[in-house]
């Protein structure tokens, strides 16, 4: 039992650090009604709308996760009944030209691409960490309602008007996270650091132990794109099965977590960018791309349909893999 506390203890620690979860009270003295509760909100671990919270305040970051699309275009597809996913579901502005794609779509390659000397073209996005927002504790969590029908409130709550962009990526996280999962998706959206360990323990077993993975940026660099090669032989972490997580935009950190029933592989990859930078790298391998949506933009960038090669993506350093961790003798 000891030891199981300790090794929750760790990744606990671990995920505060890679979070910034640190007290900062909100501005003002905001309350919410929900039924019959008042519950007073001052004391949330959220870093409140300023001036110099660009994702925040006037900026959450309104681009959609491409690494969650996969699986959530055949979602969204059927929930708007449309026949092609909309464009901006597809996160890039294609042009005639290859050349012209938006330059953050490039973290995909394949299954081949994993061996020393190769050159792949990547984009690692990198922010300050003081600008992130923060990983509420469960009671922070829940004590803000997080739902479609209560986006009325919640533009309010977050100072943000209805025409504003953020506003316009606060809705399509909260329909994300309402979406069904598709069939083989075991989906879930944790708004705190409790939920996402309970969904990650449900998935992996109530008796592993967790050991989180991550992207991490070996030099400070402000390059988003460039060519990185392979240096090391890439190291596969066997692993029955995982959870992965990727950060959505909302005023506070919320994962999509979900856990695919089909194949896959996970990797640490050792790189280093034209420009010197070094990167220890988490990439992913999805082994059966058959249910995914053949709009979705990786097809497009590698240039194959679904179903017929594996389709492999690093992830950036604000998304996490949960594995139970190897037994300890």
């Amino acid at each position: 039992m000891k030891v199981e506390l300790i090794l929750w203890s760790i990744l606990l620690l671990l995920l505060v650090k890679a979070y910034g979860i640190r007290a900062r009270e909100m501005v003002g003295d905001n309350q919410w009604n929900h039924g019959n509760e008042k519950r007073m909100t001052q004391d949330l671990l959220i870093r409140y709308p300023s001036d110099t919270d660009a994702h925040l305040h006037k900026g959450i970051s309104t681009g959609d996760n491409v690494l969650r699309l996969p699986t959530m275009d055949h979602a969204r597809q059927e929930h708007d009944g449309h026949g092609e996913v909309p464009a901006m579901d597809i996160h890039v502005h294609l042009s005639s030209h290859m050349d012209h794609m938006d330059p953050s779509v490039r973290v995909f390659f394949t299954l081949k691409d994993l061996k020393v000397g190769k050159m792949i073209p990547i984009y690692f996005p990198r922010r300050d960490p003081l600008t992130y927002p923060h990983l509420l504790h469960r009671e922070q969590a829940d004590s803000i309602p997080f739902s479609l029908q209560d986006l009325p409130y919640l533009l309010q709550f977050f100072s943000l008007s209805e025409d504003s962009s953020q506003a316009k990526a606060m809705k399509e996280t909260l329909r994300d996270c309402e979406i069904e999962a598709i069939q083989g998706e075991i989906k879930f959206c944790a708004t705190s650091l409790e939920s996402l360990l309970d969904f990650a323990q449900s998935i992996l077993g109530l008796d592993s132990h967790l050991q989180m993975i991550k992207t991490t940026y070996i030099s400070k660099s402000s390059t988003l794109f460039q060519n990185y090669t392979i240096f090391e032989t890439p190291k596969e972490i066997p692993t029955p099965r995982m959870v992965a997580c990727h950060t959505l935009p909302y005023p506070y950190i919320v994962f999509y977590c979900h856990r695919l029933l089909s194949e896959t592989k996970v990797f640490k990859v050792q790189l280093v960018g034209e420009n010197g930078d070094e990167v220890d790298a988490l990439a992913v391998c999805h082994m059966d791309t058959s249910h995914f949506s053949p709009n979705h933009i990786s097809f497009q960038l590698l240039g194959f349909k679904p179903g017929t090669l594996p389709v492999c993506h690093f992830f950036p350093d604000d998304n996490l893999v949960l594995v139970p961790a190897p037994t300890q003798i």
